[in-house]
């Protein structure tokens, strides 16, 4: 493989804006909406038993929920935004749904990356064996099946969790918020758990995309895998967004190395990700938030 100059880079990149294939950069932009519009459904299939949201006040409080989370560690913030759109007396109580509906999230995009890491396995090997040995990437499997294990019986058993915090005698005025999640049925459960499968592909989908349009040559269904290997990776890594995109770039190049060498590329790949799902919306978000008054919302 030969490596593109920074000139030849660079015109990639502004073909992906202008050039034949731009139709897929703005179509991973449209996706971008549905993608939110999916996580916004899904965070009104959770709240309904507690308070009767619309889409619309469902999708503006998911991406209030995403400028709040943009400076905290693995974006809990995001718990904090999402809270303002809901009635006083029930955004403690939503933080135990919201929790459950990152769960589900987590759990498709483990399963999706273990998948990927015994489809590509041998290729996997072969990028990562410089950084970390054989053994060592064997252990990190079983650790991942384990803890997918654990999320999923966790989350199809949340009596389980609530007795837990029972028996480490949390106060009651807390246990009264976490109990809410013992008495969610496992239809909705099943619901939102489809619901974020769905928007994994679609957040996959946008990627693979953008490495099209930045004419990054990898077979689809091996971009697919290799993708799903980097969300793991990503969301095993504790780190707060403004410090992700360095991390989705080092490893996008190590996983996607031996398919291509337009390293700048596969930079400006995950950098579009970060700025198209993430900080565009977050954006977006602090702007309902702004336009809400917090301190005054009359509910």
């Amino acid at each position: 493989m030969q490596q593109p100059n920074l000139e030849q880079s660079l015109r990639y990149m502004g073909e992906s804006v202008y050039g034949p294939h731009s139709w897929k950069l703005w179509t991973a932009v449209c996706l971008s909406v549905i993608n939110w519009l999916t996580e916004a459904r899904k965070w009104q299939v959770l709240m309904a038993p507690l308070q009767q949201l619309s889409l619309r006040d469902a999708f503006k409080g998911t991406l209030a929920g995403v400028a709040f989370a943009v400076n905290t560690p693995n974006r809990i913030g995001e718990y904090g935004g999402r809270m303002i759109y809901l009635r006083k007396e029930h955004r403690l109580q939503s933080v135990s749904l919201t929790i459950i509906g990152s769960i589900s999230q987590l759990i498709v995009t483990l399963m999706a990356g273990l998948v990927g890491l015994f489809v590509v396995r041998n290729y996997f090997i072969s990028v990562a064996t410089p950084y970390i040995s054989g053994n060592w990437l064997t252990v990190f499997i079983c650790i991942t099946i384990l803890f997918t294990a654990l999320c999923t019986l966790l989350y199809f058993r949340l009596r389980w969790a609530v007795f837990l915090f029972q028996w480490m005698r949390l106060p009651e005025k807390w246990l009264r918020h976490v109990k809410i999640i013992e008495n969610i049925d496992v239809t909705i459960l099943l619901r939102v758990l489809g619901l974020s499968a769905f928007r994994y592909v679609i957040f996959v989908c946008q990627y693979i995309l953008l490495l099209q349009a930045l004419q990054i040559d990898v077979p689809v269904v091996n971009a697919f895998w290799l993708i799903s290997i980097l969300y793991l990776i990503l969301a095993l890594i504790p780190t707060v967004t403004l410090l992700e995109l360095g991390v989705r770039g080092k490893t996008g190049v190590l996983l996607l190395q031996g398919f291509s060498a337009n390293t700048i590329g596969i930079y400006a790949g995950g950098m579009a990700i970060w700025m198209i799902n993430l900080i565009i919306p977050a954006l977006a978000g602090s702007i309902f938030a702004a336009r809400l008054k917090v301190f005054n919302i009359k509910q």
